[in-house]
C-alpha cells in the first residue's frame, strides 16, 4: 500500500507574522515594522489619519513609540485563513496607557506587507 501525501507550501517560509509584530510592538522597534510597510500605508495613530509613505510612516510610528514606550503586547486577535491577507490585533501597553493596535497586511508577490496601522485608545 501506498500513501501519498500532497503539502500546500504557505508562501515563503516567515515566521509567524502576528508573533513578530507583537515582539516588534513591545519593542517600539518602528524600523523593523517598517520593513513589512507597503509603499503606502493608512496610518490611523489616536486622533490622526492620513497615508503616507514607508519612510514617513516609520517616523510617525517611532515618534509613537517615543511618547507612549510599550512595556507589554499580546495578540487579542488574528485572522490567517486567507491566503492575501491577514489581520492582527495587539493589546499594546505603555507607561500611562493602554492600546489597540490593528495591523492590516495584504499579500504582495509572496510576502505580506502592512497596509494599514490603527492604534487607537483601548477601551
Amino acid at each position: 500500500m501506498i500513501i501519498f501525501f500532497h503539502f500546500q507550501p504557505q508562501g515563503p517560509m516567515q515566521g509567524d507574522i502576528a508573533d513578530e509584530l507583537a515582539t516588534n510592538f513591545k519593542q517600539g522597534n518602528s524600523k523593523e515594522i517598517a520593513k513589512s510597510f507597503a509603499s503606502s500605508v493608512e496610518l490611523i495613530i489616536i486622533d490622526h489619519e492620513d497615508v503616507y509613505n514607508k519612510a514617513q510612516a516609520e517616523q510617525i510610528l517611532k515618534d509613537f513609540f517615543l511618547k507612549n514606550p510599550p512595556s507589554k503586547t499580546s495578540i487579542i486577535h488574528k485572522l490567517s485563513n486567507n491566503p492575501n491577507y491577514r489581520l492582527t490585533i495587539l493589546s499594546l501597553s505603555a507607561k500611562t496607557e493602554k492600546f489597540r493596535v490593528t495591523v492590516t497586511m495584504k499579500k504582495v508577490s509572496n510576502a505580506f506587507l502592512i497596509t494599514e496601522l490603527r492604534i487607537e485608545p483601548e477601551r
